[in-house]
């Protein structure tokens, strides 16, 4: 089906790109929103993909904005934007989020608001407490495409353990070095120990504790006046980059994060479908240790950005193994769409691609959501981005065309919202 494409303004600064079948059909009252909560998303697949196959899908960003830095919540007025134009341009219109990856981060948090009202995240339990009493209109369903833990979470992820000072990334524990012979690391793929995973991980989590006490210090003195600015103030965090996959160590051991819990359903390359253990196809990555770089090394935020962002606790047991992670507590931040799933009630849709390296957070979201209408399936060797990961296979065409694959099954899926 040929498809039309066409730039439009939700609201002021927040661009959008509506993708439309040129033939109209009972399914284009279905409205697909696409967003992420950090990158440029007028133009990924999904829109394109299920537009071809009848349903209408608006790709946005979250907002053009001058200066560097925006915050979760100030982002929830973007999807409501979004939300509003398509209940306002679709007539009798059923609108359907669809996270990606961060964007999970973001949609989810977005609904839970909308169905619970911003006093969902106002509790004690959390860093920082919502701090806008705006409502929000609800979607009517809710799609998380291989999303991650959060961005709070993938920032505890990227923390580097070895970093013994703050306020720099050369200055190393080579006790805790993924990148360290001694402690297992091989080019190409690495094998660590019990031992050495425990001692990272429990570091890792400690550090995580200590800079969000930083952070909540430093907040605290802007808050009296005696910051460095009167508004905020940088924050910047050594070895923390999230980008290439930095200092995560079951990037480099593949037997971490490597298969579910329990029996689920996995999607083939013809259509089929199984259900067994899930197990991921993907090759070890990053060779390379980046901490002592400020660029690609350290994560340059500020204050705020940090706590209303991409901050998290961690429990003393806090670790991950084979098959999901512990010691995390969802609780206390709206960055996570685990916690937040827990108040979110929409049929939901949950898909991990098994050659991504974040593909196993389907698993645990989907346990935790409380939606009754929900489906989990993960996609036969799909890479992070839905492509086929040709280099993951063991023969040529092994696992498809897993951008077609799973598309088709999402449309299959959103029939549901026809009646």
């Amino acid at each position: 089906m040929e498809v039309r494409e066409t730039f439009v303004y939700l609201g002021k600064r927040i661009p959008g790109v509506l993708y439309e079948p040129c033939e109209e059909s009972g399914r284009g009252r279905i409205c697909v929103l696409v967003m992420h909560s950090d990158e440029d998303y007028l133009t990924c697949p999904t829109g394109r993909e299920l537009a071809k196959r009848g349903y209408r899908v608006l790709c946005a960003n979250v907002m053009v904005k001058e200066g560097m830095f925006f915050h979760q919540y100030q982002k929830m007025h973007a999807v409501k934007a979004a939300v509003e134009w398509l209940r306002n341009n679709v007539a009798g219109s059923r609108v359907i989020l669809m996270g990606h990856s961060g964007g999970a981060t973001l949609m989810s948090a977005y609904q839970c608001i909308a169905e619970n009202g911003p006093g969902v995240f106002q509790g004690p339990e959390k860093i920082l407490p919502y701090p806008d009493e705006e409502e929000l209109a609800p979607a009517d369903g809710i799609m998380l495409l291989d999303a991650n833990w959060g961005n709070a979470a993938m920032q505890l992820f990227s923390l580097d353990p070895a970093v013994t000072r703050e306020e720099t990334g050369r200055k190393l524990d080579e006790g805790l070095d993924v990148f360290n012979p001694q402690n297992g690391f091989v080019q190409g793929g690495s094998k660590y120990s019990d031992e050495f995973i425990c001692k990272f991980q429990k570091a890792q989590g400690e550090r995580n504790n200590r800079i969000l006490q930083a952070a909540l210090e430093r907040l605290e003195k802007i808050e009296r006046g005696e910051g460095l600015y009167e508004d905020d103030e940088p924050f910047v965090i050594p070895g923390a980059d999230q980008a290439f996959f930095n200092n995560k160590l079951y990037a480099q051991d593949v037997s971490l994060m490597a298969h579910t819990r329990k029996p689920q359903l996995l999607l083939h390359a013809d259509g089929s479908m199984t259900e067994e253990i899930v197990h991921s196809v993907r090759k070890p990555e990053n060779d390379e240790g980046l901490t002592g770089r400020l660029v690609g090394g350290a994560r340059m935020l500020t204050v705020r950005n940090y706590l209303y962002s991409y901050a998290v606790r961690t429990k003393e047991d806090y670790g991950y193994g084979e098959d999901g992670v512990w010691g995390i507590d969802w609780s206390s931040s709206y960055s996570c769409p685990p916690g937040n799933m827990r108040e979110i009630h929409v049929p939901l849709l949950v898909m991990g691609m098994t050659a991504g390296w974040e593909y196993l957070a389907s698993e645990t979201i989907y346990d935790m959501a409380a939606s009754k209408d929900k489906t989990l399936v993960f996609v036969e060797g799909a890479s992070h981005k839905f492509e086929t990961a040709v280099h993951c296979e063991a023969y040529p065409g092994q696992f498809g065309d897993t951008m077609k694959t799973m598309h088709d099954f999402v449309a299959r899926w959103l029939e549901r919202f026809l009646s």
